[in-house]
């Protein structure tokens, strides 16, 4: 029988993993002009933050050296950049 602690650390390492691949998935999806006309990052460069996020929390976990940094990036791109993109229309209209 799990221990609760291994529980937690189990719904811990899940749920951050699942919020970087959630930011990975949707700054893959979002147009690269929307990015700039919001005045964020280029979505190269938010596509190499995220999946580098991806990768560490993959391998080493949200309680590690570098599990931190890549939880807040994720949630930087969820909490800043992602509502600045969607509010942006697709299509052919000027931003």
């Amino acid at each position: 029988m799990a221990s609760f602690d291994g529980l937690i650390n189990l719904v811990v390492y899940y749920g951050t993993l699942a919020l970087t691949v959630w930011a990975f998935v949707d700054a893959v999806i979002r147009p690269a002009a929307a990015f700039v006309a919001a005045g964020k990052l280029t979505k190269p460069g938010w596509l190499a933050i995220t999946g580098i996020a991806t990768l560490i929390l993959l391998w080493q976990g949200p309680l590690s050296f570098l599990g931190l940094p890549a939880v807040i990036a994720g949630v930087v791109y969820l909490v800043d950049v992602r509502p600045a993109v969607r509010g942006l229309r697709r299509g052919n209209t000027s931003w």
